[in-house]
C-alpha cells in the first residue's frame, strides 16, 4: 500500500492483522521488512503497520531527511489508515521518529528500541567520523559502526542479513539524517528531549540493548518523567530481533488490549 505525505513524499507500508493499533519504524539504512519476525507474533491480537521511512525501502526520496521531517512520514500512513491514537514503536532513528511523533499526536503508548535521546552522545561518537562519511570511504566507515552494534547474540543469520542492509546504505540518506549530529551544539541537541517531553503524556519504554551511559535514567526520566528505562545486556541494537519473543512478550506487557 502507498500513501503521500503533506510534503509529497511517496511511502511505502503494510497492514497485517486486527485488534489495537501499533505502528512500528525502523532504524537508519533499514526497511519495514526488518519488523516481519515482531509482525508475525503480534497480528493475531493487534493491527500492525510498517512502513517504509523516505528513502528507505520502497518508499521515494525527499528533500529533508531529518528526523522531525520523517514524522511525516508516520502521520501520512496513520492518516491514510484511520488509525485512532496507536501505539508507536521504533527502532534507532525510528525512536526518535516515534518519540517527535507522539510530541505532536495522540498515541497510545511509546516504544523506543535502543536509541538514546541524549542526541549529544551519538553526535560525540560520529562527529570525528564525518570526513570519512562523506568521503569516498563511507561504505566501509559505516559499515564498521553499524558493525560495532550488532551484539554478541545475534545468531549467524541475522548477522548477514544486518550486513545485506548495511550495503545498501546511501551516503546521502546517512549524512541527511545526521545532518544535525554535525552541525547543531549539544545544548541543543539534547534540548530536543525536553520539547518533546513537555507533550508526551503516553507510557513511554525506552528499551536498550547496549547501555545508554551514565546517568541516562536520570537524564530521560527529568525530561519525560513517565519513562521507563530497560536495558537488556548484549543483545545489541537490534533488540527486537535478537530475542523476537521476550521483544513481543513485553509489547504486550504495554501495548496488550
Amino acid at each position: 500500500m502507498r500513501c503521500t505525505t503533506d510534503d509529497g513524499v511517496d511511502i511505502a507500508y503494510d497492514r497485517a492483522g486486527a485488534g489495537p493499533a501499533i505502528v512500528f519504524v525502523h532504524g537508519l539504512t533499514d526497511s519495514r521488512a526488518d519488523w516481519r519476525p515482531v509482525v508475525e507474533r503480534l497480528a493475531a491480537d493487534f493491527t500492525c503497520v510498517t512502513l517504509d521511512l523516505r528513502a528507505h525501502g520502497e518508499s521515494g526520496d525527499a528533500p529533508d531527511y531529518s528526523a522531525l521531517a520523517m514524522t511525516a512520514d508516520v502521520a501520512a500512513v496513520v492518516q491514510a489508515e484511520d488509525l485512532s491514537e496507536p501505539a508507536v514503536i521504533g527502532h534507532s532513528l525510528g525512536g526518535a521518529v516515534v518519540t517527535a511523533y507522539a510530541s505532536e499526536a495522540p498515541v497510545a503508548a511509546v516504544i523506543n528500541v535502543d536509541q538514546s535521546m541524549r542526541f549529544s552522545d551519538l553526535a560525540a561518537q560520529v562527529r570525528s567520523l564525518e570526513p570519512a562519511l562523506r568521503g569516498d570511504s563511507f561504505g566501509e566507515t559505516i559499515g564498521m559502526i553499524l558493525e560495532s552494534m550488532v551484539g554478541p547474540m545475534a545468531d549467524p543469520d541475522l548477522r548477514a542479513e544486518l550486513a545485506a542492509h548495511r550495503a545498501r546504505a546511501r551516503q546521502d540518506i546517512v549524512l541527511g539524517v545526521w545532518g544535525l549530529l554535525f552541525s547543531a551544539p549539544d545544548e541543543v541537541l539534547d534540548g530536543l528531549a525536553d520539547t518533546f517531553g513537555a507533550t508526551i503524556s503516553a507510557p513511554y519504554l525506552a528499551l536498550h540493548g547496549l547501555d545508554p551511559g551514565p546517568r541516562y535514567v536520570e537524564w530521560l526520566q527529568a525530561r519525560i518523567p513517565q519513562a521507563v528505562v530497560e536495558v537488556w545486556p548484549e543483545h545489541g541494537h537490534w533488540v527486537h530481533l535478537v530475542a523476537p519473543d521476550r521483544f513481543c512478550a513485553r509489547v504486550r506487557e504495554l501495548v496488550g488490549p
